[in-house]
């Protein structure tokens, strides 16, 4: 199995593994792990918004956004590669789509995008959306590719390999689905897909510190007058370095052009925005369930759940604790959503440093959270 898609399997698995063994609890215990991972030297830094109810009840930054300048973390502004988490954001944009009626889930991928090479299989943007459609993940430096691609360009990186299974018959978890979702979508649109999640999501959420890549081409300026945020657009200042790490410790992350995976992968956000997204989805700012109950219910596969949806990964916790939202991993970032709706509770935690190994403590951190929060908490 190749290591990323393992790697990725694991993340997905049902029940992330939960720190039970606690002397301290709640915020003071989340707020200890925390600073831990810092002062061991395991991330450089990170930020984490937590909201309950609505009301914010944790919020804090920890470590620096640049480690020469020593750049402090402001959850509120400091930004971050948000890699996986761009799908939820993504698939929010589509459900847009659907509720207008410009995408059926259950059109074949052909219907929008027909220059596509055929394969010996149909597929569908549903089992694109939920990984079932059997295209293949990164092989070797794709992972990390400092390419200028478009979303169209990008597809000869993949095209021309077949299914790896008759659609719907399996799951396999990759990005290329989500490229060739956003190709779909700008295709149906007329505009590029940046300006389409500008305009339905960014814009009317109040998302105003999340950034696409660098453009390379202004396509998105001359789009129906819709100014799409970019990172060259922002207080340089605000950006954090993006790190990778070896046994000698830190070092700067090699460059990668993600613009190409905007959909999958690609965006920069912070902490505050991405719970604001999660709030948005708890509030019933975002369409209406029937709508949104295929994107957030987890697809069967041979009897047995993927634990994802459509664009969202859909679960429950070790203690049964139902939540939606999703981890990303990429070139400088490594980043944590998760939505609890039962408990009316929105986690978004982000890291400037390719997967640091510290999920087992993100975990923990979050259940000291929910545990240490009660139903009549007020901020």
């Amino acid at each position: 199995m190749n290591p990323i898609t393992k790697y990725l399997k694991n993340l997905f698995a049902k029940q992330r593994i939960l720190d039970e063994d606690a002397s301290l609890t709640g915020l003071a215990r989340a707020d200890a792990l925390l600073t831990a991972l810092v002062n061991e030297k395991r991330i450089p830094g990170l930020a984490i918004t937590v909201l309950k109810s609505g009301k914010t009840v944790f919020q804090k930054g920890y470590g620096h956004g640049d480690l020469d300048v020593k750049t402090p973390i402001d959850p509120k502004r400091t930004v971050f590669r948000i890699a996986s988490v761009s799908k939820p954001i993504a698939a929010t944009a589509l459900a847009y789509m659907v509720a207008d009626g410009l995408i059926d889930l259950d059109a074949s991928f052909y219907s929008y995008v027909p220059y596509y090479p055929k394969k010996k299989y149909d597929f569908t943007i549903r089992q694109l959306a939920s990984h079932t459609a059997g295209i293949r993940g990164y092989r070797g430096i794709e992972y990390g590719l400092n390419e200028p691609f478009s979303i169209k360009e990008s597809i000869a990186l993949f095209r021309d390999d077949p299914l790896l299974f008759a659609p719907g018959t399996d799951y396999h978890y990759n990005s290329f689905d989500w490229v060739l979702l956003s190709l779909a979508m700008q295709e149906v649109s007329g505009i590029p897909f940046e300006v389409y999640v500008q305009d339905k999501v960014l814009n009317r959420l109040g998302m105003n510190h999340t950034f696409a890549p660098p453009l390379r081409t202004a396509s998105s300026e001359r789009s129906h007058g819709i100014k799409v945020r970019t990172v060259s657009d922002m207080e340089m200042e605000q950006k954090t370095t993006f790190y990778s790490k070896n046994k000698l410790g830190f070092r700067k992350a090699i460059p990668v052009d993600n613009f190409y995976k905007l959909a999958g992968g690609g965006y920069l956000s912070t902490t505050e925005d991405i719970a604001r997204l999660g709030q948005a989805y708890l509030n019933g700012e975002i369409l209406n369930e029937s709508v949104l109950a295929p994107f957030l219910t987890a697809q069967i596969i041979a009897g047995k759940s993927t634990y994802y949806g459509l664009g969202w990964q859909v679960s429950e916790d070790v203690s049964g604790r139902k939540y939606y939202g999703h981890i990303g991993n990429g070139v400088g970032g490594y980043s944590n959503f998760f939505v609890y709706p039962e408990e009316r509770l929105v986690c978004s935690i982000l890291v400037n440093c390719t997967d640091p190994k510290v999920q087992d403590s993100l975990d923990a951190a979050v259940n000291a959270i929910i545990l240490g929060m009660s139903d009549d908490f007020v901020s």
